[in-house]
């Protein structure tokens, strides 16, 4: 997910195949507008989505092709326990290995931190080749993998769609993918749904967590149930809304979806039990662990400089070295 907080601040086979991801300028409205009209409609829109997909303020959008597509793969049902899915998010591989040692079935990544690690800013498409490789290192793993594509890295479904099948060749069992632009825009959401897909018809069964800003950018909060409504109609897993944190309002939406709700972890927001009594099905941390990991790296370096008792407990060389050697989840 792009993490970076508004106004402040797995199927499994190696693909050893270079990943090249063509991106659409963003202030190109037309060449959007083609795009997502080339995948078109997958079947004929019905009146269930008329009324969601005006009231977003959409015109046509794909849909996915009939009811719910057959078993649930191992991913999605860890979205339908009694309690909710907590995934925990890495930046690579010494941190995923070393979240996956203490026994959590699922590891998502984490955008800002993959961006962050390489240099790069988050939520720019900049770092589709890097979120490629780190899928390829963390996709033999022993967890279920779900990779933190942005909006896909391109406004051009197909090469979303082609991100996807990279994902899950390597074995990712999930996809996010987000509406909300690095200018404090969201895409159409004909745009979207065009994306979620073709993501679908190219891996169907990679997990797809459909992520809109609406509460994450703080307006057009009022379009979030008719975006999230859209987004199931073109085959969407699960739905995501960042930023959302007030009981009422999760209530309220829950009651309403019929896919599992992905809300993200906030420390002054509600507690994981409170969420599981509001019917959240998956709670991310997003990049929680990786702000925490700088936090307090920076935080003993300076205590150490200035004199000043710091707490030093950590993994030992042997210990750290071994997360570096080992494949995730071995040790």
């Amino acid at each position: 997910m792009t993490d970076t907080t508004p106004g402040t601040t797995t199927d499994t086979t190696t693909d050893t195949t270079t990943h090249t991801t063509t991106r659409t300028n963003a202030t190109d409205e037309p060449g959007r507008e083609a795009a997502a009209h080339r995948i078109g409609p997958l079947v004929r829109a019905g009146d269930a989505t008329a009324a969601p997909a005006e009231a977003a303020g959409t015109g046509d959008v794909p849909l996915a092709d009939g009811p719910r597509r057959g078993p649930l793969t191992a991913f999605a049902r860890l979205h339908h326990q009694p309690a909710p899915l907590l995934l925990p998010n890495a930046w690579d591989h010494a941190s995923a290995a070393a979240l996956a040692a203490e026994g959590f079935p699922a590891i998502g990544t984490t955008s800002l931190g993959v961006a962050a690690a390489a240099g790069l800013p988050d939520g720019a498409a900049a770092t589709a080749e890097a979120t490629l490789a780190l899928a390829r290192r963390l996709g033999q793993g022993s967890f279920l993998l779900s990779v933190d594509a942005e909006g896909g890295f391109s406004d051009d479904p197909e090469d979303v769609a082609e991100l996807a099948r990279g994902l899950h060749a390597a074995g990712a069992a999930g996809i996010n993918l987000e509406d909300g632009r690095p200018d404090g825009t969201l895409a159409p959401v004909e745009l979207h749904a065009a994306k979620i897909a073709a993501v679908k018809a190219a891996a169907p069964a990679l997990f797809v967590n459909a992520r809109t800003d609406t509460h994450w950018l703080g307006h057009r909060e009022d379009e979030t149930a008719a975006r999230l409504a859209v987004y199931e109609r073109a085959g969407a897993d699960g739905v995501f809304v960042p930023g959302l944190s007030d009981p009422d309002g999760i209530a309220a939406l829950t009651a309403t979806l019929t896919l599992p709700l992905n809300i993200l972890y906030t420390p002054t927001g509600p507690t994981l039990a409170d969420l599981a009594a509001l019917g959240v099905r998956r709670v991310s941390l997003g990049s929680l662990l990786y702000r925490k990991a700088l936090t307090t790296a920076v935080a003993t370096a300076t205590a150490i400089r200035d004199g000043r008792p710091a707490d030093l407990t950590s993994l030992s060389y042997a210990q750290a070295q071994a997360l570096a050697a080992a494949a995730p989840g071995t040790v």
